[in-house]
């Protein structure tokens, strides 16, 4: 099991396994731009999360997810507090908190491995 300090910790380690395309999240999908990539749902797996907390009163809270497309790209999406989502309530956010409540994650351990 790894254990990391950082959200960078963690992306710097995934990095150096193969997971080199960047996600961002939008309404009904992920999207890597300098792929021209959009994942949805049903369209990539969850292999990793790590969950960090940071202070509870600035409402501190990463998670960095490690996904993998059925094509075998491989990449990482943070959503944390300074991830840029979409004005309307993102339905992939809460898709990915879905799937992981369906695999019994739903309140991973902080900057720990997970398999889904």
């Amino acid at each position: 099991m790894k254990n990391f300090e950082t959200p960078a910790d963690a992306m710097q380690d995934l990095r150096q396994r193969g997971y080199e395309a960047d996600f961002d999240l939008q309404l009904d999908c992920l999207y890597c731009s300098s792929l021209d990539l959009r994942l949805y749902e049903e369209e990539f797996n969850v292999d990793e999360v790590y969950h960090f907390k940071g202070s509870p009163k600035a409402g501190d809270n990463t998670v960095v997810y490690a996904l993998t497309s059925p094509t075998g790209v491989k990449g990482i999406i943070i959503d944390g507090p300074e991830t840029t989502i979409p004005d309307n309530s993102c339905d992939i956010t809460k898709r990915l908190q879905n799937r992981l409540a369906a695999a019994g994650l739903s309140n991973p351990p902080v900057a720990r491995e997970i398999n889904v």
